[in-house]
């Protein structure tokens, strides 16, 4: 029966590293406009159990995407120095809606696998009920 509980605490780590994934992909589409907001992404890394893999998923730390922020040209805008610019985010929308996608079909994917291993086990149960 451990394989069954093994299979369902690494989907459900895959299930948690993946709304971690897309929590941070929200704020990054959320702060898009905000001047000098930096990018955030999260690492994802395999948690050992000693002598033998677990194969569950842990996040690492959040970091922050170090590519030059975006020199935006409104010298209305109170931030601006005496050019007229000021330093906006480094949010790419398109790659932020990449990556969403990527994460909610990653969470599907162990959200099935959670749900299969459920159901063996439950069939298993029934036929050892006989």
């Amino acid at each position: 029966m451990s394989e069954f509980s093994n299979s369902l605490s690494v989907s459900a780590s895959g299930l948690k590293a993946q709304a971690q994934r897309l929590r941070h992909v929200s704020e990054n589409i959320a702060n898009a406009d905000t001047p000098g907001y930096r990018r955030k992404t999260v690492s994802f890394e395999t948690e050992f159990g000693g002598r033998d893999a677990t194969g569950r998923v842990e996040t690492g730390s959040v970091n922050l995407d170090r590519r030059e922020l975006e020199q935006v040209y409104d010298p209305s805008h109170p931030l601006a120095d005496e050019t007229g610019h000021y330093s906006g985010s480094n949010v790419d929308l398109m790659i932020e809606i990449a990556d969403a996608r990527e994460a909610q079909r990653s969470y599907e994917a162990n959200l099935k696998m959670f749900d299969q291993a459920r159901q063996m086990s439950a069939s298993l149960m029934d036929l050892l009920r006989r």
